[in-house]
């Protein structure tokens, strides 16, 4: 069983994966209503890129604490490198740091983002990327998946990605890897895949592919930004460069989506598996999966409805 049987309403004729206005052009509509993503090109500029740049290592460095984030590490690099970017993976929830999530509210950002939500947008889950060097034993190969699989809120058509490249991703340093079309499909079983060391807490991917479904590497430079559908099956590439692969993202949804209940559904399990991390992160004996998002949403546009 899946909660992710998506009813869409069309806003036109032809278009059910955005809305009318008079941002989008007509083929740029029409390609992510076929492929389920749309990159914009030098959508952020360098000067907010190293901004971020700067707070992601103050965070590292543990110069600044922001409540409720999450820092994920390779414990193997600690000492080696000690507190700093060589060993930190992810700095995920970073919606209470003013200064990373000034990227949610970059208007150059939402206004891209009401073509896909409608004017009530809140951020729901935010995330930058260091993606380390990599050793032949694929740490942070992330599996093909669908965003989806992580979040209890519908309708997906209200929800959408925006992926912003900190510098040039290519598949030497592990950029974007989609399946165009995939968005159309219902929500699939995740799971762990079965890789010996290869696998990263939550990074869940499909449990199975279809191979016959063509991949396509987004090639990106700094400051192209990617919107995408959370039902687009993606992933990306290890990074076999010496340097780091950084972007920074955003989910963000209308404020009019609802809260669904995961029980009984493929993303039972995951809300055990979140709940058990909060309640040790936070010493709490029990948690809501819906206070969870709750305590992550925030606001950036318009008015607060169900979120």
């Amino acid at each position: 069983p899946t909660s992710a049987q998506v009813s869409v309403v069309p806003h036109s004729g032809r278009f059910c994966y955005t809305l009318d206005n008079n941002l989008l052009t007509t083929a740029q509509r029409q390609f992510y209503e076929d492929n389920g993503y749309l990159v914009i090109k030098n959508l952020v500029s360098d000067k907010d890129i190293e901004r971020f740049r700067k707070e992601f290592t103050r965070i590292c460095k543990r110069e600044v604490k922001p409540p409720g984030v999450m820092i994920m590490k390779d414990e193997s690099l600690r000492s080696q490198f000690g507190q700093s970017e060589n060993v930190v993976n992810k700095v995920q929830d970073f919606q209470e740091d003013e200064e990373l999530f000034r990227y949610c509210t970059l208007p150059e950002v939402l206004k891209y983002v009401e073509c896909f939500t409608g004017p009530n947008i809140m951020a729901m889950h935010t995330m930058l990327i260091n993606k380390l060097p990599d050793s032949d034993k694929q740490t942070f190969l992330h599996p093909m998946h669908q965003d989806l699989h992580y979040f209890p809120f519908r309708p997906a058509s209200r929800i959408v990605c925006a992926w912003t490249a900190m510098e040039r991703a290519d598949q030497d340093n592990g950029c974007l890897v989609v399946q165009p079309g995939t968005h159309k499909t219902a929500l699939k079983p995740h799971g762990y895949p079965e890789w010996e060391g290869k696998t990263n807490k939550l990074f869940h991917g499909l449990l199975e592919e279809d191979d016959k479904i063509p991949k396509v590497h987004l090639v990106m430079e700094k400051g192209d930004t990617v919107f995408f559908h959370p039902l687009l099956i993606h992933g990306s590439g290890i990074n076999r460069t010496s340097g780091f692969r950084k972007s920074i993202s955003c989910h963000f949804a209308s404020s009019e989506c609802h809260y669904i209940d995961v029980k009984n559904t493929t993303q039972e399990h995951l809300e055990k598996e979140l709940q058990d991390m909060v309640c040790k992160k936070y010493n709490a004996t029990s948690v809501e999966l819906k206070d969870i998002w709750n305590f992550r949403a925030r606001l950036v546009q318009g008015e607060r409805i169900n979120l």
